[in-house]
């Protein structure tokens, strides 16, 4: 059965589906990866998925129901079966009698692995608790922008419930973990027969009862999310305000001279490489008269602010500008640095717990100049060019809020706790270091006469 949809696609194949029909997990994976292949549904190395089967248990021999979930880390467009984390069922629910409360959150995590089916498991993620305790076969958690647009907007509890006509539940902000876990259950409990649950601030569940019923489920609730959207665009104004600024003609030049010498600011502390953009929606957001007022705010979604910091810095220099003069350039620029790192130090002192991780660099990792475009700086051109991305996401959750209603960013403080989670710090120490010529450029030539 074919599918129509005009803003996410439907990329199931019956004949690839019938091949693998039988085996839950293989269906699974194939569906990850159909939902991955399209970032209008999720960002990269966003969401997760899961299905609930029945295994035969190693050491009594019988039957018991086993959770295939998508493990810490990785891509749902990439995703293997070594990739996901195979959980009993039993022991999984058994956990809620070993939880001690939102305070002790955390240890949960660890206690995961006790749970584990498949020896070859990757690690457990901390959103595991929230597809155990969904009592559905198959479950998706996506982070797709029109959803997310909803969910960060100021009546995004009030639009769900009449967009959905009470078909989507609501669950209000609340950081991954085992206590949202138990908000679902509750959320699910409380409103029986919804086909999804729309996470404040954060993206969506959604399932079935076969990997195919999820799918669709999935993309018909994002589609009618993106409907709504499309058919509010221009309601209340123009978008993003209005453009106030022009793009410049030569603006691909402007940022090719303008480039290295963001590089060597962003660079102050650790070795950074840059990425450019100048896609139609990042120059509708960086030209428009809301930029000052939204970019500040910084963004709602977890997956977006750990790629991209919880704002970034526009810069006041005019699109046109004479950059010839390096050394006087530097000097213009050198005080929007000095406060933006002065800006994310002060956040940290201000938000951090006796055990938080020490300060990170306090450089930006997205750079605005409107009339030209957008910079993003990490450690490698694909992490640049995967936040850069990210704030694309940003852009369109914003951007959709504002015409149903009004943006709502994360506070301060409950970003702080994702940012520097000590959780999230577990999971960058376990990276691998950096190799010896990460963030360095070389530049090869040869065909002039030798080397």
């Amino acid at each position: 059965m074919t599918q129509t949809f005009q803003h996410v696609s439907y990329l199931w194949d019956e004949a690839e589906a019938a091949r693998l029909a039988g085996d839950e997990v293989a269906l699974l994976i194939y569906r990850s990866n159909l939902l991955g292949a399209d970032l209008r549904l999720t960002n990269y190395g966003g969401g997760n998925t899961s299905c609930k089967v029945l295994e035969t248990d190693p050491l009594s021999g019988q039957p018991t129901q086993v959770m295939w979930v998508k493990g810490s880390g990785g891509d749902l467009g990439t995703l293997k079966k070594s990739g996901l984390a195979a959980l009993y069922m039993d022991r999984l629910q058994a956990l809620k009698n070993r939880y001690r409360g939102l305070e002790f959150e955390d240890e949960m995590v660890e206690l995961f692995n006790h749970c584990i089916f498949d020896l070859s498991s990757k690690a457990p993620s901390i959103d595991t608790a929230l597809h155990a305790f969904l009592p559905f076969a198959h479950v998706d958690h996506l982070h797709p922008d029109a959803a997310i647009a909803i969910a960060a907007a100021k009546d995004g509890e009030r639009i769900t419930r009449e967009l959905f006509d009470g078909q989507i539940g609501w669950v209000p902000w609340r950081r991954p973990g085992f206590e949202l876990g138990l908000e679902l259950e509750r959320c699910l409990a409380e409103n029986p027969g919804i086909r999804g649950i729309m996470l404040g601030s954060h993206g969506l569940f959604t399932w079935g009862d076969t990997a195919y019923e999820s799918y669709v489920n999935t993309l018909e609730v994002i589609e009618r999310c993106a409907d709504y959207l499309e058919e509010n665009y221009g309601k209340k104004g123009p978008v993003f305000g209005g453009q106030t600024v022009e793009i410049v003609e030569n603006h691909r030049r402007q940022a090719a001279q303008l480039a290295p010498v963001l590089r060597g600011f962003c660079s102050s502390e650790t070795r950074m490489v840059g990425h450019f953009s100048d896609d139609e929606r990042v120059l509708q957001f960086i030209n428009s008269d809301d930029l000052t007022r939204l970019a500040p705010l910084g963004t709602s979604c977890p997956d977006h602010f750990l790629r991209t910091k919880i704002q970034p810095l526009v810069l006041d220099l005019a699109p046109a500008a004479d950059l010839s003069d390096v050394a006087a350039l530097k000097e213009k620029l050198a005080p929007a640095f000095e406060a933006y790192r002065r800006v994310y130090t002060d956040y940290y002192e201000t938000c951090k717990h006796a055990n938080s991780p020490a300060l990170r660099d306090p450089n930006p990792v997205v750079i605005l100049w409107p009339g030209v475009g957008m910079f993003t700086f990490a450690k490698d051109k694909q992490t640049a060019r995967v936040a850069a991305e990210f704030y694309g996401n940003a852009i369109n959750v914003m951007r959709g809020a504002e015409a149903i209603s009004e943006y709502t960013a994360l506070p301060r403080q409950e970003a702080f706790d994702i940012e520097y989670w000590l959780l999230e710090e577990a999971k960058l120490q376990r990276m691998p270091k950096p190799k010896p010529l990460t963030g360095r450029v070389a530049l090869v030539t040869g065909s002039g006469g030798g080397i």
